[in-house]
């Protein structure tokens, strides 16, 4: 940064109001509270170091930020995250710039009316609320461990989905940032804040929203506090959250003193496995089971499409040629979300295990369609016609003699789309299903130990996959003797 006249501040776009994002009137300009502190940060350095620094905004998803800051694709990261002791271990943190609360959102319709509701049992025998959240964050971590609360945390990779969510009544409540809830209260008209805003402070790490930086930047650190702290005294960044709505004067009491919190001690590898190799098991099971629920659908459904395209009538043929070409040429994220979170739009609410098994079962058998079909056209057409000479009904000649055949021509590219379908099961995660890869960002990111958690989780897919490139090898050889 000192030899750029850069800041490259890191800050996911897609996250949405009133962080950083893109300004409806000029989608190539970024509007923000955090867009205005980075722009205020870079004019206070400059000032502080006698030569320009200019602000430049560095995409990343949320998640990965702080991968990329280690990367060195960013100076500093400027996006919502909280100050933490696993934070404080692995990188150096700027002064607060925002003290936030936590705020629950609920139908206006809902029977919770304060916090003593989500206790165990106040949903009723043998049920517990459905909270959505954004992971990680502290509002996850507040759920989790305040000793007097019991719900189901439902994983979410954007706070505005989980308020959708609760609108549409498949969620009970969202626990979100208070800057959050009151920026889009507006939006939400049918849901109503439970309570004011609870601080996670006796729970969790202070609520302060802090800038990360890598290990080694002291320098550029105690810039970045001297600059925040002339921001505060100087009233600029009261301003800057009055503009949001955010309570400036509030704020700016808050800032002036923040608590320090002490860095986490650093596990060891053996420690990470043994505190959390069972969460990435259980993570592991719900991958076996997304691929092994949903690939039969889809080559059944695949099998159909391909017979209806070679042989049915020509309508029929070309509605299921459109069907193939439109999955093909969506990504299956879209795909996913578009069951989630639009289908609930028509009133058709569907539950995530159920949205995640469907969307790969529908976007495999477009391409599941297309082997079958090739298998089918390998078969000399001669056996087709020797098959009705001898008396049989064209759909007894299909399933009796062209299928069986076709499915033995088919089994290595059928195989390599179930080893793929084994990993694509990591974008269900959009869904709020906890597979192994989303598993694997969270403790990730939680724990620090990037490099464990990636090669354990590399490992268990690998202990996965293997086997069926084995199965399919061996089944080959076996059909061939044959």
């Amino acid at each position: 940064m000192l030899q750029t006249g850069q800041l490259r501040w890191g800050a996911d776009k897609a996250g949405g109001a009133p962080y950083v994002f893109a300004d409806p009137q000029d989608t190539s300009r970024l509007i923000g509270f955090e867009a205005e502190i980075a722009t205020a940060l870079t004019e206070e350095l400059s000032r502080q170091l006698g030569t320009k620094i200019v602000a430049v905004h560095t995409q990343g998803d949320w998640e990965t930020l702080p991968l990329l800051l280690d990367q060195g694709s960013m100076d500093l990261v400027l996006n919502g995250y909280e100050l933490t002791p696993e934070r404080k271990r692995n990188f150096l943190c700027s002064r607060g710039y925002y003290l936030y609360g936590l705020q629950l959102l609920v139908r206006r319709d809902s029977p919770i009316q304060s916090w003593a509701d989500l206790a165990p049992g106040a949903a009723g025998r043998g049920k517990r609320y459905r909270v959505g959240v954004l992971l990680p964050s502290a509002s996850e971590t507040y759920l989790q461990k305040h000793p007097g609360l019991d719900v189901e945390v439902v994983p979410y990779n954007g706070n505005i989905d989980a308020m959708r969510q609760v609108q549409d009544g498949f969620l009970d409540a969202t626990l979100q940032d208070d800057c959050i809830a009151q920026y889009y209260a507006d939006q939400f008209p049918d849901l109503r804040f439970v309570e004011r805003p609870v601080s996670p402070g006796s729970h969790v790490a202070p609520g302060y929203y802090v800038m990360l930086l890598p290990k080694g930047e002291e320098r550029l650190t105690r810039a970045v506090d001297e600059a925040l702290g002339k921001l505060i005294a100087e009233g600029r960044l009261e301003e800057i959250y009055d503009r949001w709505h955010l309570g400036g004067r509030q704020q700016t009491l808050a800032l002036r003193s923040v608590s320090e919190v002490p860095p986490a001690p650093q596990a060891t590898w053996r420690e990470l496995l043994s505190a959390h190799l069972g969460t990435l098991l259980k993570a592991a099971g719900m991958t076996i089971f997304l691929a092994c629920a949903s690939m039969p659908l889809a080559i059944a459904l695949g099998i159909l499409v391909a017979l209806g395209r070679m042989y049915g009538p020509r309508p029929l043929a070309w509605l299921l040629t459109a069907y193939v070409e439109v999955l093909r040429g969506t990504p299956l994220m879209m795909q996913l979300y578009a069951i989630f979170f639009l289908l609930p739009k028509i009133g058709l609410v569907v539950p995530p295990l159920v949205a995640a098994i469907a969307g790969l079962a529908i976007n495999y058998s477009a391409y599941e369609s297309e082997i079958y079909r090739a298998g089918l056209q390998a078969i000399p057409r001669g056996q087709l016609e020797a098959a009705l000479a001898l008396g049989m009904t064209k759909a007894q000649a299909i399933w009796r003699i062209l299928l069986p055949q076709a499915v033995r021509i088919v089994i290595p590219p059928v195989t390599s789309d179930f080893i793929a379908l084994f990993k694509d099961t990591s974008v269900c995660s959009v869904v709020t299903v906890m597979e192994l890869t989303k598993q694997y960002s969270v403790l990730a990111l939680g724990t620090g130990g990037v490099i464990e958690m990636a090669a354990l989780t590399a490992l268990l897919y690998l202990l996965m996959s293997y086997p069926l490139s084995l199965a399919a090898a061996w089944n080959e050889r076996r059909l061939a003797g044959a």
